[in-house]
């Protein structure tokens, strides 16, 4: 036989079964030893001792975020098939979005696709959107993504064992009048590219010859509503891209430019610490901004937004060139559809308990009794499923929850549950929602699957604290937040932190600390090299002002 028959016969044979090229290249590496080769296509069939096949539990996960991702990364029960449905086959890193805004970083070097992460987990996904959830018989209804290009196949029921939820939310609007219309939003990758055009787009409108200076102003009017953390960073971002790039780029222009950032409430970044929020306001002022507390947006035209000053109730009408909406973000159609139905439906945002089960999905209540004594045996218990208890304690500088009890109950020996609820009424009262940040949404993510993967486990040896409304111990340990801290890049590469501790540092050594806390938290070595990359460039050639 020749080299060349050879060759091709061997080459005939490795297209035929790919497979067999890894076993020699293991078989070599390994030096001819003895090598056992197993595809990397997990199997979808897990057998008993006996030979039986096990019926897997169908776990569906709704939402390719943070918390989705998240979930989906740690999660390694081979007990449960993972069917994921998303509208998007991709992660985002959201933190970034400012950034795209103005070309600082490329949309491509934040996003994941999800495809290989399903290939490696052997996870099924579907491209397609959850309209309606169906508790009651355990469905969920699709619709595809695109449906002009899917005729008789954009609409389809999937079966579902168990259910997470971690679509995310949808801005806020307020219902404001035009803003649906005529502002952008900030919460895909499609919004900040958005975003980017339309400012190059303004540069280039006004540039063009014959336009008075009145329409110049109009035109690079641009106005961001919203003093939260995405509003800060875009309005920081587009100012380092009005000083350092358009310049150079539209030189004649530059004069015309306006920046006006208008908050309903009495500071900007009114989350953070004082500290944080007086620098940013003085920097923002010494940098031009023109910063409107106590305005609240009462309509947006296709030229003008409209204002109601807090103080005199005066209305007052600009014109802009863009407007960016950033205040805030609430839930989705399906969800709020979702929480009707399982009795939810006055609430603000879906209700769950410490161990991120839906509230109301599961119609069994009782109430029971508990002695004083034996209630002081599960104090520790207590603050451990209501974490809100011991904060309120630190608060309030109270010893114990004695004396939170004393006044519920007086010096009455026994404690029921209603006089329990009655005495945690207050601390309730005063204690927030966890914010809506990605960092939230990845430890919720993280801690569910780790639940999954010792489900068996915990069945036979919980591990929770003790039950409060039945026998026994929970199966698992609730979920406890842990903040590590929030960024705030104010822009000519200042950033202010607030870490852990009541640290707060604010300036050139707080956006490095940024850069390199975001780099790391980026999901794979491809973001990282991607937006690291970017991020050089911008430094050497300055940011794209391309309108693509």
């Amino acid at each position: 036989m020749s080299t060349r028959s050879f060759c091709k016969r061997a080459y005939s044979f490795f297209k035929a079964y790919p497979s067999a090229s890894k076993l020699l290249l293991l078989s070599t590496c390994s030096g001819g030893g003895l090598l056992v080769y197993s595809d990397s296509s997990p199997s979808k069939r897990t057998l008993t001792a006996d030979g039986q096949e096990i019926k897997k539990k169908k776990v569906v996960v709704l939402g390719s975020g943070w918390s989705g991702y998240s979930f989906l990364s740690h999660f390694n029960n081979p007990n449960y098939d993972v069917q994921v449905v998303s509208p998007r086959n991709f992660f985002l890193f959201t933190p970034l979005l400012p950034s795209v805004t103005n070309g600082t970083v490329e949309a491509r070097s934040i996003v994941e696709p999800i495809r290989g992460l399903m290939r490696k987990k052997g996870f099924e996904y579907t491209e397609a959107e959850c309209v309606k959830i169906d508790p009651s018989n355990k469905k969920i209804h699709c619709k595809s993504k695109d449906s002009t290009s899917l005729k008789g196949t954009t609409e389809f029921d999937m079966d579902y064992d168990i259910l997470v939820v971690a679509v995310g939310a949808k801005p806020n609007t307020f219902n404001t009048p035009g803003v649906e219309e005529h502002a952008h939003f900030l919460k895909e990758a499609d919004d900040a590219l958005k975003i980017r055009r339309s400012v190059i787009n303004c540069f280039e409108r006004a540039s063009l010859p014959d336009l008075t200076e009145e329409e110049r102003k109009k035109i690079l009017h641009f106005v961001v509503v919203g003093g939260g953390p995405t509003g800060v960073e875009f309005s920081a971002e587009l100012h380092d891209f009005l000083v350092e790039d358009v310049a150079k780029i539209y030189p004649k222009v530059q004069e015309f430019t306006r920046i006006t950032l208008l908050e309903a409430g009495d500071h900007i970044l009114n989350m953070f610490d004082k500290r944080i929020t007086a620098f940013a306001e003085e920097k923002f002022q010494r940098d031009g901004i023109d910063l409107k507390t106590k305005s609240m947006v009462v309509g947006v035209t296709a030229d003008e937004i409209s204002t109601k000053e807090r103080g005199s109730g005066e209305v007052v009408s600009e014109p802009y060139g863009m407007v960016v909406w950033s205040t805030g973000i609430g839930s989705r159609p399906v969800i709020k559809d979702f929480m009707h139905q399982i009795g939810q439906g006055q609430r603000r945002v879906l209700a769950t308990d410490e161990w991120l089960r839906v509230e109301g999905c599961d119609s069994v209540y009782a109430l029971g009794t508990l002695n004083k004594k034996e209630f002081k045996g599960v104090v520790k218990d207590i603050c451990q499923r209501y974490p809100q208890v011991e904060l309120y304690l630190k608060k309030k500088k109270l010893r114990n929850i004695a004396n939170l009890l004393k006044s519920a109950n007086g010096d009455n020996t026994e404690l029921s549950i209603e006089t329990f609820k009655q005495a945690l009424s207050e601390v309730d009262t005063q204690m927030k929602n966890l914010p809506a940040t990605a960092q939230v949404a990845s430890q919720q993510g993280k801690y569910l699957a780790k639940c999954f993967n010792k489900m068996e486990k915990c069945e036979k040896k919980p591990e929770g604290p003790l039950r409060f409304r039945g026998e026994g111990r929970h199966r698992f340990q609730p979920f406890r937040y842990r903040h590590f801290g929030s960024f705030a890049p104010l822009g000519g590469e200042q950033t202010a932190a607030e870490l852990p501790g009541d640290w707060v540092s604010i300036g050139h050594s707080s956006q490095w600390l940024w850069y390199s806390v975001y780099a790391s938290k980026l999901v794979s070595w491809r973001t990282r090299s991607l937006v690291v990359s970017d991020w050089v460039r911008r430094f050497i050639f300055g940011r794209d002002s391309s309108s693509i």
